[in-house]
């Protein structure tokens, strides 16, 4: 067979929300990159919730557009309701959740890849990897790559010749649907599926396994009786994802959310039938999200719980489909019908489109380095659904940090590297390249060990600093944040330098405020410490103070009340990082560290972790064996 031949740098393989950041990440920087695409039509496309953001994925999100990447502009230009959750609670665990028109963000998303420079969508499927093997005389074959690759196969032929590959192929690796005993060979929606790359990954040595997910059923919102939920209605004002978003740009009408419960009949008409369920028949091989159960497991797995929450949510401003969070199946349809009608306001409901779940080939841990390059495929990066996570935020987290690093690369300069000190990002690619992680993976604001610091509203100010060095952040932008910085530290500043005395007017207007009075001066900082004061109540006393903007204001404010907390995070923090610097030798060998445990010693050879931080983190590696490893290390430097 005659191929034609193709020379670009950069193959994207998905335009999935992981692939999308990938690819204009590349061709961002400057690189002829082509995104591949089953469908040019479903360019992040969203087959379960429409939504972007909610607890911890806000941050994600936050961060994402800190380092120059699309998706907070997207949702900010496409929402339908946005809200921000958690706000009973402290700052860092704020996050912020917007529920998209799922077709505006698809085409909105489409339409900036179809205008950058540098960047190609082509549809059609990839079957298989160019790659050459690496002679053992090559420096890349002593640092553990027995392959290199040189482009992918297009199914026509056509061989494109690439410097890096980025797979981005979410849940339609050799996908399967199932809706009870009915089994269908496609991607989600009934997209088609990928079904000959996998082949060619094992080929090159790369281990698959099998996860799933799944999607509740799509209601005809006309048959909907609202009147019986409780309305869930958006913020005003909106906060947007970006920023580079102007607030006052996105303050407009918003649809309203629903809620009701399901109830006693939901779980007995689920009980009865859980035989019939692919996941408790055994039909189902992948393993499931632990913290996205369907319907079924929750009603099986906790029968104390006599009600749980289903949010009616809808899919767009030009359609009548609302999505039916919460109530996830892969139940048969008579079944999916009688449970869902058994819900109070959905009675009458129509579905329009079934629940099901979905299988697909995703990787197995251990073969990714905290660039997500493969291990022993030079070129070869990953990101998304399959690296074993689930979620919209995590894949396109993880598209941008393959994207840049990626182009770092085939650059000739240093990777981009987040440590979990630095951002949600940080702990997600670490988590993901250092646990087993038997379930698809979820971010959660509890996996971050210093999440005081790694707040949603100081995105910008942790990591622009890290996108301006690698390229996608301009220099007016990153000059803009450092004069943020300098006003935020100024203010805090003159706040602890200003103080007031006991006079008979300052007295009165503590009293108003429900403050105690005071006994001797003391500083505004130490006035806006009291929890019933703030940066604006005090401002009716402070003659010194200058106009800011709110998003500084907050930052004074959260960096003078959590001072002690957020200094004693610090100091975990500078400790965290000392065996994060604490390096590894490459040429380590495991065999002769005799004191190591076993079951530590097949660890460390599967992960091969780079420094002891990240060797302290892998499961069944206890401390005894870091402090084994770092005098085996120390003895190893003093040779």
């Amino acid at each position: 067979m005659n191929h034609v031949f193709e020379n670009i740098d950069v193959a994207v393989i998905g335009a999935g929300h992981a692939g999308c950041e990938a690819a204009l990440a590349c061709a961002r920087l400057g690189l002829e990159t082509v995104v591949f695409t089953l469908s040019a039509d479903n360019i992040a496309f969203m087959p379960c919730n429409p939504h972007i953001g909610g607890s911890s994925k806000g941050h994600l999100v936050r961060e994402i557009d800190a380092l120059g990447g699309e998706m907070g502009k997207n949702i900010d230009k496409t929402f339908i309701q946005s809200k921000m959750l958690n706000t009973s609670k402290g700052p860092a665990v704020h996050s912020l959740r917007a529920q998209a028109d799922k077709l505006k963000y698809s085409l909105s998303m489409k339409a900036v890849l179809e205008s950058q420079e540098h960047l190609t969508i082509k549809q059609g499927e990839v079957t298989e990897l160019i790659t050459t093997d690496i002679d053992v005389s090559d420096k890349l074959y002593s640092e553990g790559y027995r392959k290199k690759i040189t482009g992918v196969k297009f199914y026509t032929g056509t061989i494109y010749n690439a410097k890096a590959v980025i797979l981005c192929t979410g849940t339609y690796l050799k996908a399967r649907c199932l809706c009870g005993e009915a089994i269908t060979y496609t991607g989600p929606n009934g997209l088609q599926p990928s079904n000959e790359l996998s082949k060619s990954l094992i080929d090159n040595g790369i281990e698959l396994r099998r996860f799933k997910t799944g999607t509740p059923a799509r209601m005809d919102g006309n048959t909907i009786d609202y009147s019986k939920m409780s309305e869930q209605k958006g913020d005003d004002p909106v906060i947007p994802f970006s920023f580079e978003t102007n607030p006052e740009t996105i303050q407009r009408e918003q649809v309203s959310c629903w809620l009701t419960y399901t109830n006693e009949e939901t779980h007995e008409i689920i009980r009865k039938n859980i035989d019939r369920s692919p996941i408790y028949a055994g039909i189902i091989e992948g393993i499931g999200p632990r913290y996205c159960p369907s319907i079924e497991d929750k009603v099986i797995k906790f029968p104390d719980k006599n009600r749980h929450q289903v949010f009616i949510e809808p899919e767009g401003s030009f359609t009548n489909e609302v999505y039916v969070d919460g109530m996830s199946s892969s139940m048969p349809e008579d079944v999916q019908i009688a449970m869902y009608r058994s819900v109070p306001g959905l009675e009458n409901c129509k579905i329009v489109k079934n629940a099901y779940a979905i299988e697909y080939d995703c990787l197995t841990p251990g073969q990714l380095h905290p660039s997500l390059e493969f291990k022993n495929v030079y070129g070869l990066f990953s990101g998304g659904q399959f690296n074993g996570s689930s979620g919209y935020e995590e894949a396109a987290a993880q598209g941008l940090y393959a994207g840049i690093n990626a182009a770092m690369q085939i650059k000739g300069k240093p990777f981009l590297y987040i440590d979990r000190s630095e951002g949600y990002i940080g702990v997600l690619v670490d988590d993901l390249v250092t646990k087993e992680n038997l379930e698809p993976y979820r971010m959660m604001t509890s996996r971050a060990e210093y999440r005081l610091l790694l707040r949603q509203d100081n995105a910008d100010l942790r990591l622009r600093e890290k996108g301006y060095e690698v390229g996608l952040i301009s220099e007016e932008q990153y000059n803009r944040v450092l004069y943020k910085k300098k006003c935020i530290s100024e203010e805090v500043e003159r706040l602890k330098n200003t103080f007031v005395g006991a006079s008979k007017n300052i007295q009165e207007f503590m009293t108003a405020h429900g403050s105690s009075t005071l006994k001797t001066a003391c500083s505004l900082a130490e006035l806006i410490c009291r929890p019933e004061l703030s940066y604006k109540i005090i401002s009716d006393i402070d003659p010194d103070r200058s106009e800011l903007d709110d998003e500084i204001i907050d930052q004074v404010e959260i960096s003078i009340k959590y001072e002690g907390y957020i200094e004693r995070q610090q100091r975990q923090v500078d400790q965290f990082k000392k065996l994060e610097h604490k390096l590894i030798p490459a040429d380590i060998n495991y065999d002769d560290v005799l004191s190591l445990r076993l079951e530590a010693r097949q660890k460390l050879k599967k992960f091969n972790p780079t420094n002891i931080g990240q060797a302290s983190r892998i499961g069944g590696v206890n401390p005894a064996d870091v402090s084994v490893l770092l005098v085996y290390i120390d003895s190893m430097n003093r040779k």
